[in-house]
């Protein structure tokens, strides 16, 4: 999260003419959700799953840089790098009973130990709060009634970052410009020592530097190096990293992981090894740009393979529009219940919260898509079923490769009754072998044709 200290009139333009090029058709590496405007990555593995922890930039924020409009935290997951599973909310402003805030609901980070979840909130203006669940889904409840850290001479409480390190001992980095640390309990809800404000890289005011600290710390171990990521050099920002041998430094800057660019005023990293690869997510502001010329804070997850050189140094990655498109690391079982919010892309859509605390796939219209990737349909499949609710009504073309491609077969959604009053249609398919990207096209007449909440295929 960053914060901007003067006023620029020309950044939105500035953005809006680099991001033109890109305007028409979606580069290769394209924002990890679609459905919602996310940013500030906090990815966590967990039992062989992501799960990938956002905060939420609001559709209606307002134009104008800075003007963030963030209420809740979001939780997203995949197996396969390439399929996330929508599961909205899991935290929000509210769940601090202390706290009264409509706004600030900056960048989160989860950590899992002895079996619990702490999910560390910065409540921006008010320290940073932490709250405790069973499970990496919640419910998140708020512990102690109080911030963890709070200092109150400034704003500079955001973007905490935790590392258990190989020794048991847990800390918690945070601050913008300079990198604050303090050692927590093994409760993970209370500190240990004094706040030590990190003197290792140049403060903002240092515009010498072209890799100063500037927020959104991330720190990570690999062999026998500890890294510390960050966003650096606003504005626009880069991820910068360095290495040390503790993991309180000294800090040894090292290079960009991602230089800065003009396409996006900010950049934000989390840093994961999953399936022995590993990844950095960031931002970046594309699809608020593919709808409008105007700059609002409406930001969109990224992520990208990293490498590291054998000295353990990384190699330097072109922005997230000009780069590789992450593999995938899994396949997905067609044959299981397959929630219709498990997206490697989509066009047009919205996913939303029913009543009972599911997620499902609304604001579908004709010629709207949902892809999903690395389908593995073994000998073939005979049927189709998805489950369906629906006042006008519409269908289903079932797909392979593209909107365009080869046709398996068309479901008929026919009207339940209600937008939330859900039924299963099922539909034959053409016999499929082996592992295809599959493309759901929506088609029908004028506005909403129905919401979605899950489908399988059938043998």
């Amino acid at each position: 999260m960053y914060k901007i200290k003067c006023c620029r009139p020309v950044w939105g333009l500035l953005l809006l003419m680099a991001v033109l090029p890109f305007m028409k058709g979606m580069s290769q590496n394209r924002p990890v959700v679609q459905t919602k405007f996310t940013a500030d990555p906090a990815p966590m593995v967990h039992d062989g799953t992501v799960y990938l922890y956002t905060s939420h930039d609001e559709d209606d924020a307002p134009e104008g840089m800075g003007r963030f409009l963030m209420k809740e935290w979001l939780l997203y997951t995949s197996t396969d790098m390439v399929n996330w599973t929508d599961h909205g909310a899991v935290a929000s402003l509210k769940d601090f009973k202390w706290l009264n805030k409509e706004n600030g609901a900056w960048a989160p980070h989860c950590v899992e130990r002895n079996g619990k979840f702490y999910l560390y909130c910065p409540l921006h203006g008010n320290g940073i709060g932490v709250l405790v669940a069973d499970s990496p889904f919640g419910p998140f409840i708020d512990p102690i009634g109080k911030p963890l850290v709070w200092q109150k001479e400034h704003w500079y409480d955001i973007d905490p970052n935790i590392w258990i390190d190989d020794d048991g001992q847990a800390y918690l980095y945070w601050g913008n410009p300079t990198l604050y640390y303090v050692k927590l309990n093994e409760d993970m809800i209370s500190t240990s020592g004094e706040i030590v404000e990190d003197k290792t890289f140049p403060k903002r005011e240092d515009r010498e530097s072209p890799y100063h600290y500037q927020e959104g710390p991330w720190v990570f171990k690999r062999n026998d190096y500890y890294y510390i990521t960050y966003a650096s050099t606003c504005c626009p920002e880069g991820i910068g990293y360095a290495m040390g041998k503790t993991p309180v430094g000294p800090w040894e800057f090292k290079g960009y992981i991602m230089k800065p660019d003009r396409r996006s005023s900010g950049n934000h990293p989390g840093v994961i090894q999953y399936k022995d690869k590993w990844y950095v997510f960031g931002f970046n502001f594309l699809l608020n740009f593919r709808q409008t010329d105007k700059h609002h804070e409406r930001r969109s997850v990224c992520v990208a393979e990293i490498t590291f050189n054998p000295d353990g140094t990384i190699q330097e990655l072109p922005w997230w529009e000009e780069g590789t498109p992450v593999n995938p690391v899994g396949t997905l079982n067609p044959y299981k219940r397959t929630e219709a919010e498990t997206i490697a892309w989509c066009e047009g859509l919205k996913t939303k919260s029913n009543p009972s605390g599911g997620i499902y796939v609304t604001a579908v219209h004709n010629n709207d898509y949902i892809q999903v990737r690395e389908v593995d349909f073994k000998k073939g499949a005979k049927s189709f079923e998805v489950s369906a609710a629906s006042v006008s009504g519409g269908k289903i073309e079932i797909r392979l490769g593209n909107v365009d491609g080869q046709l398996l077969g068309v479901c008929d959604i026919h009207s339940t009754g209600g937008a939330e009053t859900w039924k299963t249609f099922t539909t034959n398919v053409k016999k499929v072998k082996g592992v295809h990207d599959l493309y759901f096209v929506f088609k029908g007449g004028e506005g909403e044709l129905f919401n979605l909440d899950y489908w399988k295929f059938n043998k």
